[in-house]
């Protein structure tokens, strides 16, 4: 596995725990749970920036080819 997965990955349920943690106390502590919603959306800002775009690989992958412009003066 990447360093860079296992990071995010680590990121994603680390700040998860502490989000439900936080959470689930009677008194809520608000900025544990702040902390562990900014580091959850670390870990998924990271992870989604190495997706890469599903309109990139379709403009790539188009059936319709275009065929050079032909101007009068050649014909």
């Amino acid at each position: 596995m990447n360093i860079s997965r296992l990071i995010n990955l680590i990121c994603i349920v680390v700040g998860g725990i502490i989000a439900i943690y936080a959470q689930a106390g009677e008194e809520q502590n608000t900025f544990l749970l702040i902390g562990g919603i900014v580091l959850l959306m670390f870990g998924v800002y990271r992870t989604s920036r190495n997706i890469p775009s599903k309109y990139e690989k379709q403009e790539e992958d188009s059936f319709v080819k275009s065929e050079p412009i032909e101007d009068d003066e050649d014909r």
